[in-house]
């Protein structure tokens, strides 16, 4: 058996002000194809700044929604290749 070394660099981009924090995630597969996705954390005004929380809320509601983007797009490869339905993939 051959083993093979794969990567996938993912880049996230944040914008934020006082209240804020927008995250921009995207992923380039080896196919070509691109993934993108967008997560958004609000600060509580009672809430300190801390614009690193912020960034790390966002930034993972981002990744979370790239997860179900590459989740959904393997299933229908699956299906397509498989020429059937296939059962549901779980995180």
């Amino acid at each position: 058996m051959t083993h093979t070394a794969v990567g996938w660099h993912v880049e996230l981009e944040f914008k934020e002000d006082d209240q804020h924090t927008s995250a921009a995630a995207l992923v380039r597969l080896p196919d070509g194809t691109e993934v993108r996705s967008h997560g958004h954390a609000s600060r509580h005004r009672v809430d300190s700044n801390q614009p690193r929380v912020g960034e790390e809320i966002a930034g993972a509601r981002a990744l979370n929604e790239l997860a179900m983007q590459l989740l959904t797009k393997a299933h229908g490869e699956i299906d397509e290749a498989s020429g059937r339905t296939s059962h549901s993939i779980n995180i």
